[in-house]
């Protein structure tokens, strides 16, 4: 298969020839050139470490390329100026949205359009345009509204309202349905179309393959910074494309039928108290046993965060009972947790998992580097820490330089490898996954799902925190759906529909209408 795949029919409106970028000796981007249509949408795909965010970032300025040329509607795209890519119609809605939650979401989508000069912002010409935009395109929500008070879904659409009141023509979307219900993301599909019946093109970047094959004309893969194949959408399978991605098969997770046993955690009535008098977690009641996998489904804010801290010792409840193999927990804090067998995958890889100026080596014993083997006599052994973390690259396949390496230079999914062989290293009775494979690529998504069943069968018991539902349903034995701070009876994996998670996760069940 060609990796060199022309765009549809139709007027180009973006071209990359041989774009290249080397950072010291790691390749980036090694001579990629492809074309974009107007009216078409272009998925994006590659492990993490592929190569996909680099371009991007050169596409948009942030970057200069070592070689190769941009164009944009037949003009030559100027190196490293963002805002010429911006006067150019490039828009980018970021996975992590880049909102003033303080602001109103008219005033966000009008911020930096105006001269710093101007007296005052023409409100009523700015509301006129953005109920046009969203007439146009479907993209409903209160211009008048605060940031802070809009859910998810709405504070995407402000993202993609920022991007077509700047004219975007060519609008890129990375990960957009990272954080959205079913519902959500439906909706924003049906946008899509609307907006490339307009004649605008697309470059989508996900990791869910079945969005790529439901939105996608086309399809290109990075690998290791080359463009290694490309395709049209239609005809193709998620197992081809995720083959095409990793350069081998990807067979699904495999989940044992086995009895649970022991119970090893349970929560009644957990009250945790937040800001503002209100509760982050609202009388919940869990369990957990050994040898299952318990999924816990919702929005992000849902009080998912104030669950993983409790469990990791980081906040007390201010009312319930909290019982953990039996005993029952009075006093908190994190240190006492692991010493209890809990093993954690954070949510944050880079601001809680690891520490990105430390070295791998220092970062596996930073949980441990007290206890034998690396402490003697409160000095730390280091060869005994460098043997650690030799063992955990090897065994976790992690690529990078080696041991001393500085962390911060690893891809996602080498990052969250390191994580996972640190807590796997003392065979923890309890695992909090929290959004283990967020941002990872199929192949990485692969290597965490196979850790956390392995775990599963030597009779660990793991809660597995995540917004990506298709992972909740293969791996689950079964799910919880969390909305503010409550949390819904247990369900079995088997008697539950996406759909289903979906409305419950916008309030339904929990006596709230549906959520926009």
């Amino acid at each position: 298969m060609s990796a060199a795949v022309s765009a549809r029919p139709g007027e180009i409106v973006l071209r990359l020839s041989g774009i290249s970028k080397s950072f010291g000796a790691l390749k980036a981007n090694d001579g990629i050139s492809f074309d974009l249509a107007k009216g078409e949408v272009l998925a994006l795909l590659g492990e993490n470490g592929a190569g996909k965010t680099t371009l991007m970032n050169i596409l948009f300025g942030h970057y200069v390329a070592d070689q190769g040329t941009i164009e944009a509607f037949g003009e030559m795209l100027p190196p490293g100026r963002p805002r010429a890519a911006l006067d150019a119609g490039i828009g980018m809605v970021h996975q992590h949205f880049t909102l003033a939650e303080n602001l109103t979401a008219l005033e966000n989508i009008a911020l930096g359009t105006e001269s710093l000069l101007a007296w005052r912002t023409d409100t009523n010409a700015v509301r006129a345009r953005i109920n046009q935009l969203t007439a146009d395109f479907g993209l409903a929500v209160d211009p008048m509204k605060r940031v802070a008070d809009l859910s998810v879904g709405e504070r995407q659409r402000v993202e993609i309202l920022k991007a077509l009141y700047r004219n975007a023509r060519i609008l890129i979307l990375d990960e957009p349905t990272a954080v959205l219900t079913p519902q959500e993301s439906e909706a924003l599909f049906a946008t899509l179309k609307k907006l490339v019946a307009r004649g605008l093109a697309i470059i989508f970047i996900s990791h869910k393959l079945h969005e790529v094959l439901a939105v996608s004309d086309r399809v290109l893969v990075l690998r290791q910074g080359k463009l290694v194949a490309g395709r049209e959408t239609k005809g193709a399978t998620r197992a081809e494309l995720a083959e095409m991605m990793v350069g081998r098969p990807v067979p699904a997770p495999k989940v044992e039928t086995q009895a649970p046993g022991a119970e090893l955690l349970r929560l009644e009535r957990i009250i945790v108290a937040g800001a503002h008098g209100r509760h982050e977690l609202e009388g919940i009641d869990l369990s957990l046993h050994e040898g299952e996998i318990v999924g816990l489904a919702g929005v992000s804010g849902n009080g998912q965060g104030a669950l993983a801290d409790l469990l990791s010792g980081l906040v007390a409840p201010s009312a319930g009972r909290f019982i953990m193999q039996g005993e029952m927990i009075t006093t908190t804090d994190a240190a006492g947790m692991v010493a209890r067998g809990l093993g954690r995958i954070p949510e944050d890889r880079h601001a809680v998992g690891l520490i990105g100026d430390m070295s791998i080596t220092e970062n596996m014993i930073a949980e441990r580097y007290r206890d034998r083997p690396f402490s003697r006599r409160q000095i730390i052994d280091w060869q005994a820490a460098k043997d650690f973390a030799e063992k955990i690259i090897a065994g976790f396949d992690v690529r990078c330089p080696g041991p001393q390496a500085t962390t911060r230079l690893l891809s996602g999914g080498n990052m969250q490898k390191l994580i996972l062989g640190r807590e796997m290293a003392g065979n923890p009775k309890l695992i909090l996954a929290a959004q283990p494979t967020r941002g990872l690529d199929i192949g990485a998504v692969g290597y965490v799902h196979d850790q956390l069943l392995a775990a599963r069968k030597r009779g660990a018991g793991i809660l597995l925190i995540s917004e990506d539902l298709d992972e909740l349903l293969a791996l689950s034995d079964r799910l919880h759906v969390i909305y503010r701070g409550r949390l819904s009876p247990s369900i079995q994996r088997a008697q539950v529909s996406v759909p289903e998670i979906g409305l419950m996760m916008a309030g339904h069940g929990f006596g709230e209408p549906h959520a926009a």
